[in-house]
């Protein structure tokens, strides 16, 4: 009897350890498939045309939001395309310090998608007219948008709209003259450089309005500044001249002029050392820092060996390898 209870704790020991083990193997298996699938997605939103961080799986409905949008008219995003490859963007609300009224909002997704689509695209400037960058929103939106829910939808548009900008293949600059405030400041940060004049300045009022960066601006300052930096410049709702935003790495040039005109043609030959060459390299390139920027690393090595097959063996390639044999004859 004895033997017959020993042998059925034992059974009972067996069948616990491999309950546990099968427990175990299921919760590796999920995280596993958990971590391939976060993976996947995330390439496929770095790297696919059209996709967004948010959908209706996190509560968000773009064309409702789009509909609430539509009733703050006032300015315009315009896009002017040059033969050279630079788009010249611009936020055209002078009167009020080209602040992002809802329909500028929604011009502006409209033109990040017309800019995914500009396949002959190497560069891009963004200014506000009027020699001022842009003071942010709209009060008249923001006060009529007044509850958390509004907040965050917000939020959830702009920073779709921002992260498909910052992921376009053109090697993008903000233009700052002026003033660029509240979510001026925050879109200088999705683009590739700042450029600023001597008179201008950055400053993120956020904590002074009883929020904080809502368009991604706050995780891309990190990004460019460093997160000390980037809490003193928040916190302290600190003031960015030209000097202090280049002393911190906030800016990579100070201008020469400050004159719209003059500052736009600097601008422009300072983004043309970078863009030199077909648009085909030129958009790998950009492609492949984005996958450094926002892929782990095996996903990035990857990515940059599937973005190599478009320009190997191609006409740049080829060109430059004939150019190249001449030399050296």
């Amino acid at each position: 009897m004895r033997k017959n209870l020993k042998k059925t704790r034992r059974g009972r020991t067996a069948r616990e350890g491999m309950r546990k083990n099968l427990k175990k193997t299921r919760r590796e298996m999920a995280r596993s498939l958990l971590k391939t699938s976060s993976l996947s997605v995330r390439t496929k939103l770095l790297h696919q045309t059209g996709l967004s961080l948010y959908n209706t799986s996190h509560g968000f409905h773009e064309e409702e939001v789009k509909k609430k949008l539509e009733q703050f008219p006032g300015g315009s995003i315009d896009l002017q395309k040059e033969d050279s490859g630079i788009g010249i963007l611009t936020l055209n609300n002078p009167s009020k310090m080209n602040a992002f009224s809802g329909v500028m909002i929604l011009q502006l997704l409209e033109k990040v998608i017309e800019l995914e689509n500009w396949t002959e695209g190497k560069g891009l400037i963004v200014r506000g007219a009027k020699n001022t960058f842009s003071s942010g929103s709209d009060l008249n939106a923001v006060k009529a948008l007044g509850t958390p829910e509004d907040g965050m939808t917000l939020c959830m548009f702009m920073q779709n709209t921002l992260t498909r900008f910052m992921r376009l293949p053109l090697i993008s600059v903000a233009l700052v003259q002026g003033r660029a405030l509240g979510g001026g400041a925050e879109f200088t940060t999705a683009c590739d450089f700042r450029l600023m004049t001597p008179e201008s300045e950055i400053r993120f009022v956020h904590k002074e309005m009883g929020i904080i960066p809502s368009w991604g601006g706050a995780t891309r300052l990190v990004e460019i500044i460093g997160s000390r930096q980037a809490l003193k410049v928040l916190s302290g709702a600190l003031k960015l001249d030209s000097k202090k935003a280049l002393n911190i790495g906030m800016v990579d040039e100070v201008l020469q002029s400050s004159d719209e005109t003059e500052c736009l043609e600097e601008a422009q030959e300072w983004l043309k050392q970078f863009i030199k060459g077909p648009p085909e390299v030129i958009r790998a390139l950009k492609k492949s820092v984005s996958s450094g920027k926002e892929l782990c690393f095996e996903d990035a090595l990857q990515n940059e060996r599937d973005l190599l097959g478009t320009v190997w063996g191609g006409p740049a390639n080829k060109e430059a390898i004939a150019r190249r044999r001449k030399f050296d004859t």
